[in-house]
């Protein structure tokens, strides 16, 4: 078997969608004949960046450019789903994820969007493609709606920076009183005040595709979101998917029919009442994904 490097370990719990990739790769990489192991040693085949910063594995894209200098013949990948216009940050992650694609052999992206944010920019890698994250559809996929006489519309998000939409859900919650057959739940964590929206905590894996999939339409009103997961999840329960038109990588994945440009053709949409699926992508689950990247991998060897 060959050694893959995964500079991520998997946690539990509801933490942001890149953590669901990392159990993914951890599980499908011996599928291909890779065993993943978690620090350096002198024979390591592959080595799949994650993430280019230190946690308390202690491996970051210095150990890594070290290590490719030492023994060219590894192979390095990175999955980029990272940028510093989601956080409203200037010249924080993207120098480095820029510096990364100088000693990267394939360079995988979480979508066409985040793609073209960071291969415009002097770019080094020569193989890059673009695999839209998985998602488990056990627990995301259709189910019986709530059926309470009125339109449910929902949101969730684990992060709580503004950025993730909380004006426009600020505005819906104060235009629910006067629409009183609309309804708005937001699942996650949130800094915003609301007055007339049901509020659920963080919640993952099975319990949230339960609750998510009872709801009638989605919104999304993230910004610059590289591949957003909340989008997918959605998606896969079938619900009719709405995201802003700066909203990042959510653009294509809802496809145009689903894009709203302001606040007011939001409700336009939503008073339409016209709510059909989307045309977007088609969710696939995280074998799919995985086996979609080792397509690209074996191509290294």
């Amino acid at each position: 078997n060959r050694k893959i490097l995964i500079n991520r370990k998997p946690v539990e719990g509801p933490w942001g969608g890149g953590n669901n990739f990392v159990k993914a790769i951890h599980k499908y990489a011996p599928k291909y004949g890779f065993t993943p192991v978690h620090q350096f040693d002198e024979s390591i085949d592959l080595i799949f960046m994650i993430d280019p910063r230190y946690d308390e594995m202690g491996i970051s894209i210095n150990e890594i450019a070290k290590y490719k200098q030492w023994r060219p013949q590894t192979k390095v990948v990175y999955r980029i789903n990272e940028c510093d216009q989601r956080k409203g940050l200037v010249n924080d992650i993207d120098p480095v994820i820029n510096a990364a694609s100088g000693i990267t052999d394939l360079c995988v992206f979480i979508s066409n969007w985040i793609m073209d944010y960071h291969t415009k920019n002097d770019w080094k890698c020569h193989r890059n493609h673009v695999v839209y994250s998985g998602t488990n559809k056990e627990h995301f996929c259709p189910r019986q709606k709530l059926n309470n006489g009125k339109i449910n519309l929902v949101t969730h998000h684990w992060s709580d920076n503004p950025l993730k939409g909380q004006d426009i859900y600020q505005m819906l919650d104060s235009w629910l009183p006067m629409n009183s057959d609309f309804t708005f739940t937001y699942i996650g964590r949130t800094k915003a005040q609301f007055k007339n929206t049901a509020i659920i905590p963080p919640t993952f894996g099975l319990d949230l595709g339960e609750k998510l999939s009872s709801y009638d339409v989605y919104i999304s009103a993230s910004r610059h979101d590289p591949g957003p997961n909340h989008i997918i999840e959605s998606l896969a329960c079938e619900i009719p998917t709405y995201a802003l038109n700066s909203s990042g990588g959510a653009v294509e994945m809802v496809g145009p029919n689903h894009v709203y440009n302001s606040f007011d053709e939001l409700i336009s949409k939503l008073k339409q009442g016209n709510f059909e699926n989307n045309e977007g992508i088609v969710p696939t689950n995280w074998e799919n994904c995985i086996d979609q990247y080792f397509k690209h991998v074996l191509e290294l060897f």
